[in-house]
């Protein structure tokens, strides 16, 4: 996957027509899906980010978000943004040939479809993507959600040439207010993903396999029912360190994501971001300038040798 050029005007044809028709962007969720759809169902299957020669330089970014309780609307919010986020990386020249995956998480004890993981796409496909997520909204209600499995399956069912081909690390953002259960758990990855989990994997390890190829985010919003909340920040700083951010508005969501990666290829530093933003009109800059001072301001190597990275923080990635 990975083929083709993002258009605005592709976009903005389709956004015309739904609002035209009076469909929704959403039209598989709201139609009442209540089962994965297939385009989307993470058993049994790899998700790849590769080169050609229409992308040689292929840089993948994956964005998983809860769509539990809610953080159901954090999906629509992502879908409306698309262009600010698209028009940043390629625009901007914020990274080299992005190819972008959405994927969505609930909760593996008890929701009909805990994990959605769409293709790498570096066209219009991505929205289509997020219009086959179905928006559950259910969850548990103790304060957990199955984001180990998601992580599980970054680590274990993705393929990129970003490594290797250049031991180049990708971008994964998880979007999330709650914390995630202590284990992955080998009946729940037979179940939603396949594969021969033989005993269940403590989250720190599949957190150090995951953070080996994948340049890891935790991003809590504002508007979320465990936002603000230090047992969840406290959980994640202590799995991620600084790569857990907090955000006071859910509208920064795609601007943080975009100077996210642009800092890490080191297209930018943070003051330039954040006068982009500005250019843009963007509303955003002030939680962004808040959200990544945590990072700093110049960036971070993603280029690595094939063995775990090191360095201050725990979870294998490179600190500061």
């Amino acid at each position: 996957m990975g083929s083709g050029m993002w258009s605005t005007d592709v976009y903005d044809a389709a956004d015309r027509y739904r609002r035209a028709t009076g469909t929704s962007a959403f039209a598989y969720s709201d139609s009442g899906a209540r089962k994965v759809h297939p385009a989307l169902d993470p058993r049994d299957s790899v998700r790849e980010s590769r080169d050609s020669a229409e992308h040689p330089q292929s840089t993948p970014v994956a964005v998983l978000f809860d769509v539990t309780g809610s953080m159901g609307h954090v999906p629509r919010t992502l879908q409306a943004k698309l262009p600010q986020l698209l028009g940043l990386l390629l625009r901007q020249g914020y990274a080299r040939d992005p190819q972008i995956m959405f994927g969505a998480i609930g909760d593996a004890t008890c929701d009909r479809v805990p994990l959605q993981v769409g293709q790498f796409e570096s066209d219009n496909r991505m929205d289509d993507d997020l219009g086959r997520i179905v928006l559950e909204g259910g969850g548990g209600g103790q304060m957990m959600e199955s984001y180990e499995l998601a992580l599980y399956f970054m680590a274990r069912h993705t393929v990129t040439d970003s490594w290797e081909k250049r031991g180049r690390r990708g971008y994964l953002f998880i979007i999330g207010d709650e914390l995630a259960y202590s284990k992955v758990k080998s009946a729940e990855v037979s179940r939603w993903i396949g594969g021969d989990l033989r005993k269940d994997m403590p989250v720190q390890q599949i957190v150090d396999e995951v953070t080996r190829r994948w340049d890891t985010y935790y991003l809590l919003p504002a508007g979320s029912h465990y936002a603000g909340n230090r047992k969840v920040l406290d959980f994640w700083r202590g799995l991620l360190g600084q790569n857990a951010l907090e955000l006071d508005d859910l509208d920064a969501v795609c601007e943080t994501i975009a100077l996210t990666v642009g800092l890490g290829e080191q297209a930018i530093d943070l003051d330039t971001g954040l006068r982009d933003l500005d250019r843009a009109g963007s509303t955003a800059t002030g939680t962004v300038s808040k959200a990544l001072a945590r990072i700093g301001n110049t960036g971070r190597r993603t280029e690595t040798s094939r063995l775990p990275a090191t360095g201050t923080g725990r979870g294998g990635v490179v600190r500061l």
